[in-house]
Formats: structure tokens, sequence, C-alpha cells
């Protein structure tokens, strides 16, 4: 299989399995398990495939990518409860999910723009809109409002490719330097709790009491 399709195929498969173990998590039954496991796994590239304008999106052209999330929350239904901490397998497997889409989603949206600005983007969003979907629908706190770094790492990977790309490096190579680099950041963030400087302003007041 060329490297794309297997980062494709791959990332689609890790994100369906972060949103069944979302919904085990919530102690979901069985569709809930496939529909969160589908609503994360296409979400980002569904999005993605929007923003670039090429309908119909690529589950509806070939279904096997829905068909793969089901078998990825069927799997996830039959054996998540011999993970001691589900949570924390969640995390991970998102950050290898958000390694595999962004170099993904970058390197469609360079094909179909050549912009490089677009391309970062597309990137960016195809590895992060599905883990807010799932967080959003299963009631999570938002990865978005975690203190680690996240979407910065999508945006480091997503750069790596396109710039490796750039400069004429074989597809193989830009991709793995873009998984890899969005990888160490996300993971270190994840091990070593590294994150971005924060707003001096103190938080917001309740609507209440402004009003």
């Amino acid at each position: 299989m060329p490297i794309l399709e297997i980062l494709d195929y791959g990332g689609i498969a890790v994100f369906a399995a972060t949103g069944a173990l979302s919904a085990s998590r919530k102690q979901l039954d069985i569709i809930g398990y496939l529909f969160l496991a589908s609503v994360t796994g296409i979400g980002g590239g569904t999005m993605r495939d929007v923003i670039l304008g090429a309908t119909p999106v690529f589950w509806v052209l070939n279904p096997a990518y829905v068909l793969v999330c089901a078998a990825v929350g069927l799997l996830v239904f039959l054996t998540s409860h011999r993970f001691e901490s589900r949570y924390r397998l969640l995390v991970w497997l998102d950050a290898v999910g958000l390694s595999a889409y962004c170099v993904m989603g970058a390197a469609k949206g360079l094909a179909a723009t050549g912009s490089p600005t677009v391309a970062i983007v597309t990137g960016m969003l195809t590895a992060t809109f599905g883990g807010i979907l799932r967080d959003l629908l299963a009631g999570e706190p938002s990865v978005l409002l975690r203190p680690e770094i996240y979407v910065t790492a999508a945006m480091v990977g997503a750069g790596a490719f396109v710039v490796a790309a750039l400069i004429g490096l074989p597809l193989v190579a830009s991709s793995a330097l873009g998984v890899a680099a969005a990888f160490a950041v996300r993971g270190g963030a994840l091990r070593y709790g590294w994150t971005l400087p924060t707003g001096k302003a103190g938080p917001g007041r309740d609507p209440d009491e402004v009003m």
C-alpha cells in the first residue's frame, strides 16, 4: 500500500479506537461504540474534504473507511474491559492518530491547492477535529482545554512534512519526518507536561455578574 494510504487507514483506525474507548468510559451500548468510533475516525477527514471542496467526501466514495471504524469499535467493545487505564490508552492512541493524520491532511491539502499554508491548516484540522467531536459527544473534557500542547503538535508535524516535500525529499521520508515530529511534540507534552505560555488575564467572570 502507498505510504499515504497506510497513514490514512492507520489514522482512521487509531482515532476510531479512541472514540470507542470514550464510549467504554461512558458505559454505552454497542451502537454507542460504533457511533463514536465512526465520528472520531472520519470526522477530521470529512472537515478537510468539505473545506477543500472534495465532495462527495472520502468515506462516501469509499465506504471501507466506515467499515474500518465499525470493526475497530466492535473490537474495543469486546476487549476494553481488559485495559487498566482506558483514559491513558486513549490519549496515547490519540497522539499516534494525530501524528499520522496531520501528515495525511497536509498531503491532501498540498496536492489540492499547492499552497503550503493551506496544507498546514488542513493537516491541523484533519488531525484534531475528530478528537474534538469525540470529546464533545462523549461529554469528556476537550483535548483543546487540556494544558499540554495538542494542536501545536499537529501544526509542527504538518509543517515538517510540507517543508520536506517542498525541498524535494521522497514521499516516504517526508511522511516519516512529519509523523515523527508530531509525535515527538505531542508525546513529550504528555510525558513531560510541555505547555505554551498562557494569557496574563485572570479567569472570566460568570455572565450573571457582568450583566
